[in-house]
């Protein structure tokens, strides 16, 4: 019998090479990233979100780009959250939308949807060239557990899908996608308020958004879901008034879109 622990797994990290923002105009982004596998992937990960970052597949990353802080990790305390009459008025409009939450296998019809999004609203993106297989390995590549909610109407059409991932101390929204020409309906805020009452019906304190970009018109809306915290010199704390009141002009520019962007 081994009187001693094996050792464990040393963790590397990594850092990208820099690329232009997604979000930010004339920026440079950097990343830092690790691979989440082996058998403590799902602990690891749930530390690594505390931390701000996100999944990719089996890939967890955060942030690092050279003088420039504008990515702040956001999430939401869901018994304290409260809709406001915006919010409100999605819910209503989405009532009769029923979310079903399937494992995480990509099907036809989903990727269907996935496409018809890319190329009405990302269209010129590197997504939108994605394959089936592509899609596939973005929904099941994936080392934790994780999961799709489908949104159908009452003729069981589906409008809406939402890929997230279950974690210790609640649900993370990792990529949302909806039928083309439904914007007003705001499917994709839709699942988000969807996924805030799945979270507390399962008891679990927070649904993480990926990064509030105050300056970016499709980052700002995260600060709409308050009470909200944010990740700031490495500890959670209350979005203030103030600091919400700072991506304004990016929620009235998106008015028609609190949508489905990726909670990244």
């Amino acid at each position: 019998m081994s009187l001693y622990k094996p050792p464990r797994r040393p963790q590397f990290f990594y850092t990208t090479a820099p690329l232009p923002c997604p979000y930010l105009a004339g920026r440079i982004e950097r990343k830092v990233v690790t691979e989440i596998i082996g058998p403590d992937a799902e602990g690891l990960h749930d530390r690594l979100s505390r931390a701000g970052f996100r999944r990719s597949h089996n890939i967890a990353y955060a942030p690092v780009c050279p003088s420039c802080q504008a990515c702040v990790p956001i999430r939401i305390p869901v018994d304290a959250f409260q809709p406001d009459r915006t919010l409100r008025k999605i819910a209503k409009a989405n009532a009769r939308l029923e979310g079903f939450r399937a494992p995480s296998r990509a099907t036809a019809e989903q990727f269907q949807l996935f496409q018809r999004y890319q190329q009405a609203r990302h269209g010129d993106g590197d997504m939108a060239s994605m394959s089936f297989y592509d899609y596939r390995a973005m929904v099941e590549d994936t080392p934790i557990e994780t999961f799709i909610i489908e949104f159908r109407d009452d003729q069981d059409r589906l409008l809406s899908a939402c890929l997230g991932d279950k974690l210790a101390d609640g649900l993370s929204a990792v990529y949302s996608f909806f039928v083309p020409g439904m914007e007003k309906r705001s499917l994709g805020t839709y699942a988000i308020l969807w996924l805030i009452e799945r979270a507390r019906a399962l008891r679990l304190p927070y649904v993480y958004l990926g990064y509030w970009v105050p300056e970016s018109r499709k980052m700002a809306y995260k600060a709409r879901f308050r009470p909200s915290e944010v990740l700031v010199n490495g500890t959670w704390r209350m979005l203030t008034d103030a600091e919400a009141a700072s991506g304004a002009a990016g929620d009235a520019a998106a008015e028609v879109a609190m949508v489905s962007e990726p909670a990244d």
